[in-house]
């Protein structure tokens, strides 16, 4: 019972049209599938100034946009609606325009008069004019001829004239018992059309006159190119502004799309509402899958990202740990470019080993040809001694004496073989020790020539020694001791400039560690600077917590506000059903306290009206701080990444 005095309350029965439209002023289209009977009657998006054909004249506002606000479109809304039964908001505050093409052009107002541009009284654009009523007519079955529209009556053109409002306005309240110059004015005013004003009534009882005709001419020509405008638009299936929710793709960032979703979702819960839901779950989950969609491949491309980002730090950290692959091979590099210097030093002493050991075989060549020549001699000699002997004819004496002195000879000869075996022996000895003593010296000086390539000593050295080689070279197979040792002055040239080299050295080794302490000290503060920031992170955080806190008590609030209303108007309610009760009984005396309880009521609803709208405005004003605050962040730690990275 509460309920039907609540319907009836809200929506009296006198409103015919009330259960066919209502109040929102939201648009609509005819290819939406309409979840209530409480919508408004089917429009396209936006009205236009008056349509101007292709060769009208120009006109002072011709330069502006042909499209109005939504809120003046006479195809978003019907102009035969009452007051009652609407949600109470002022003009102030109604929905905007969701068109976004073109600059608003205001309505002609009465102090400003609009002259009409086009040529409606010259012949030929009457007769193109009337061609265009005649095919439009035609085309929505409309039966009239030609023959009509030359010899127009009151009558044939209030029936055009009404066929096409009703084109325009389905839901366009025509009365028949009302006079038809008391409907012409209204309707056309309501359809927005901008030359009304320069049409008298009186031109109706005679419409073919030669002073009236043209104006009531392209009255009709107007409503037929806005009809056809509007039968365009609402064709184009693809237009986002017809706010077709199953049209909107799972991806957009239009926010047409956007405004369709809150549409849908404001009108599924006004119609939920008036069936006496303060709380519009399925609404909610069905505007959240809506946007989950959107956002599922953004979502998914976020973690594959975040993933990304933690693969690539841990792989940045372990970089970072471990030595720089550029460290290892310049190591490598130097390592064979080491080697490489000792091969050649190898090599150069290999080669000067064999030059030495050629130069001896030819020497030991030449000394053995020349003793094998000696000894030839000796031979020849010998036999020529031995042949005197046999031819000489000498005394026992003699030949003993000679014997004797063989004798001797032989000895002497034997004490100089073994002294010469002996010298020898002690030759042989000598130039084991000297070639030890050679290899070890080779050595040192290998060792030397390592020292000088692990400090990079090797010729050419830097300014002011560039004209030094520190290099020494070892000759065994000079016979000069001076040359045994090749290469600079060891006491007067390689000891002063390794000594300088080394002092050079250890000042370069000072100012590096100076350097080290100060990038330390930069990286320490570096360091600090990064807990800064994140301690404002975490403030930031703390922030947010706060006012995601307070705008759930705040929501909490506004429910528990919109029970206590509904509480109350239930109350009122059975008290009015009451005070009705009481006033057939007892007559007048308690119609004041019905009115009274009347009123109480209507506050009632505005009120919780006003806690609706305020909640709603709480919440978006709440969401948008809290996206600017995640933007806000998320620049904050790009800035902060960026910097760090700058820093390394």
């Amino acid at each position: 019972m509460s309920e039907l005095l609540r319907r009836s309350t809200m929506q009296p029965a006198t409103d015919v049209y009330g259960n066919t439209r209502s109040g929102l002023p939201m648009p609509s289209t005819v290819k939406k599938a309409s979840s209530s009977a409480m919508r408004m009657s089917l429009a396209g998006p936006a009205a236009r100034t008056p349509y101007l054909p292709s060769g009208a004249g120009s006109g002072s506002n011709t330069g502006h946009s042909g499209y109005r606000s939504q809120n003046v479109n006479p195809l978003l809304q019907s102009t035969s609606k009452p007051n009652y039964g609407r949600t109470p908001l002022t003009n102030s505050s109604r929905r905007g325009s969701v068109w976004t093409g073109g600059v608003s052009l205001a309505p002609p107002s009465g102090s400003q008069p609009f002259k009409d541009p086009r040529p409606i009284r010259e012949r030929s654009y009457q007769s193109k004019m009337k061609q265009d009523i005649y095919s439009w007519l035609q085309a929505t079955e409309f039966d009239i001829s030609m023959q009509t529209l030359s010899n127009i009556t009151g009558k044939d053109y209030r029936a055009m004239f009404q066929h096409l409002v009703a084109i325009m306005d389905p839901g366009y309240p025509f009365d028949s018992r009302l006079r038809f110059e008391d409907e012409f004015q209204p309707a056309l005013k309501a359809l927005r059309y901008p030359f009304a004003t320069q049409i008298d009534n009186k031109w109706l009882a005679a419409p073919g006159s030669m002073h009236s005709w043209p104006a009531l001419l392209a009255a009709l020509h107007w409503l037929v190119e806005m009809g056809k405008a509007r039968l365009n638009y609402l064709e184009s299936e693809d237009d986002p502004t017809l706010q077709i929710v199953d049209k909107i793709p799972e991806e957009f960032s239009d926010p047409i799309h956007h405004q369709a979703l809150a549409f849908e979702y404001f009108s599924e819960a006004y119609v939920a509402f008036f069936h006496g839901a303060d709380v519009f779950h399925e609404q909610d989950k069905a505007l959240e899958a809506s946007y989950a969609k959107k956002n599922e491949r953004v979502v998914g491309d976020l973690e594959d990202k975040k993933a990304q980002l933690a693969q690539g730090v841990k792989e940045l950290d372990e970089l970072r740990a471990s030595k720089a692959p550029l460290e290892k091979l310049q190591k490598m590099r130097a390592c064979i470019l080491d080697d490489r210097a000792k091969f050649d030093d190898v090599l150069h002493r290999l080669e000067s080993r064999k030059r030495q050991l050629t130069e001896s075989v030819v020497r030991e060549k030449a000394e053995l040809a020349a003793r094998s020549q000696n000894f030839d001699q000796l031979k020849a000699e010998h036999e020529k001694l031995t042949e005197v002997v046999k031819v000489q004819n000498l005394t026992p004496e003699e030949v003993i004496r000679m014997n004797t002195d063989h004798e001797t000879l032989a000895r002497n000869l034997e004490d100089l073989k073994y002294k010469i075996s002996e010298a020898r022996k002690t030759v042989m000895s000598l130039e084991v020790i000297t070639t030890n003593r050679g290899a070890a010296a080779e050595e040192a000086l290998d060792l030397y020539g390592n020292l000088l390539s692990t400090v990079g000593l090797f010729p050419p050295l830097p300014p002011p020694f560039d004209n030094i080689d520190l290099r020494l070279e070892l000759n065994t197979a000079t016979a000069n001791p001076q040359q045994l040792l090749l290469g600079s002055d060891i006491r007067k040239v390689v000891k002063p400039t390794l000594s300088s080299v080394a002092e050079i050295k250890r000042t370069e080794r000072a100012d590096i560690e100076s350097e080290r302490i100060k990038v330390d000290n930069e990286l320490d503060q570096l360091t600090l600077e990064c807990e800064n920031v994140d301690e404002e992170v975490r403030e930031i955080e703390k922030k947010v917590m706060s006012l995601n806190e307070q705008a759930d008590d705040l929501r909490d609030a506004a429910q528990q506000e919109s029970m206590v209303s509904n509480a109350e108007a239930a109350r009122l309610e059975r008290e009015l059903a009451h005070a009705r009760t009481a006033a057939l009984s007892s007559g007048m005396g308690v119609k004041s306290r019905l009115q009274a309880l009347q009123f109480d009521y209507r506050e009632q609803i505005a009120k919780v009206s006003r806690l609706k709208d305020e909640t709603i405005r709480a919440i978006a004003k709440n969401s948008n701080e809290i996206g600017l605050f995640k933007e806000e962040v998320s620049a904050q730690l790009r800035r902060l990444r960026d910097f760090v990275e700058e820093g390394n």
